[in-house]
């Protein structure tokens, strides 16, 4: 999130006392008149500087703009769901016209089709109604997410267990790091935060306030440092301190963006440095109103980190 001010500049302006007295046009063709006085243009009020945005007031438009994408996708599906079962009979066209609206509301086709074949084997013939479809859709999802899950656990004999967050541009890596580390400051653990987003000085600033909420020592350069010896000095101290845990935050990139993307190749090059296993975990955050460009970012994030 930036801000830019447009400065308009008046040093071009001329000095009327600059002007000389020749160039003024004179008249003889009649007697000399009084001289008339320029009519003064009305002053223009200085317009008021834009006031930066606070880290808080930054996070409230991020999870604005998220809610406002989860609201648009949750109206579509849930109006089409109401259009298709006004039948209130769950045949094959009704199937047909579900699995339909799933694939355009971008949850792809193996999914959807997955989504289906369980309604059709669970309820299919039945009196169903438009909310018995959205719990049994809920309830399927839940399944299948959960079948792939992999909890994320801290092996306490890799002291600092090193987590690597990273993800596109706005996905909430920030947010992420501080919720993680106030559930493992709540645990016990002691937690060290790593400033890695030096584009932004805001990103810093935010971090800051979330190591500030659960007690966490964070470690910062000058916005545009390098990255990877910020991490690289994050390690060295946790493994001086004895700390348990380690949270690097990183710059949000297009995973489409080569020279990007090499810049986390870098980290973990450098973090290798100090201990061949970092990082131990690389924690992926991603929007969930992007739909199957998620999958695209998880397979793209996995193949250079």
């Amino acid at each position: 999130m930036r801000f830019w001010r447009r400065g308009v500049s008046d040093e071009t302006a001329p000095d009327p006392e600059s002007i000389p007295p020749e160039a003024a046009e004179v008249s003889t063709a009649e007697p000399a008149s009084a001289p008339s006085v320029p009519e003064l243009a009305p002053e223009i009020p200085a317009m008021p500087e834009p006031v930066p945005q606070t880290p808080s007031e930054q996070l409230r438009g991020l999870f604005g703009r998220m809610r406002a994408g989860l609201s648009r996708s949750s109206a579509r599906l849930n109006e089409g769901i109401n259009t298709i079962f006004l039948r209130r009979r769950l045949d094959n066209t009704a199937l047909a016209e579900l699995e339909d609206l799933l694939i355009t509301s971008d949850m792809g086709t193996g999914v959807a089709g997955e989504v289906v074949e369980a309604l059709r084997r669970t309820r299919f013939n039945q009196e169903i109604a438009p909310d018995e479809v959205r719990a049994a859709l809920a309830d399927e999802v839940i399944r299948l997410v959960e079948r792939v899950q992999r909890p994320l656990r801290i092996d306490p004999a890799q002291r600092p267990f090193v987590i690597l967050v990273v993800g596109v541009n706005g996905s909430g890596k920030t947010t992420t790091i501080g919720k993680l580390a106030k559930e493992y400051r709540d645990a016990g653990k002691s937690v060290v935060l790593a400033a890695g987003d030096t584009f932004r000085a805001a990103a810093v600033e935010q971090l800051q306030i979330w190591g500030e909420r659960a007690r966490c020592p964070v470690i910062t350069r000058p916005t545009g440092s390098d990255a990877a010896g910020l991490a690289f000095e994050a390690l060295e101290k946790a493994r001086q301190d004895g700390t348990d845990i380690l949270l690097i935050d990183t710059a949000g990139r297009l995973h489409n963006k080569a020279d990007l993307m090499g810049e986390l190749q870098k980290i973990v090059r450098v973090l290798k440095k100090v201990d061949a296993t970092a990082p131990h975990a690389v924690l992926l955050v991603l929007d969930a109103t992007v739909g199957q460009n998620a999958h695209q970012q998880a397979e793209i994030f996995r193949d250079m980190v």
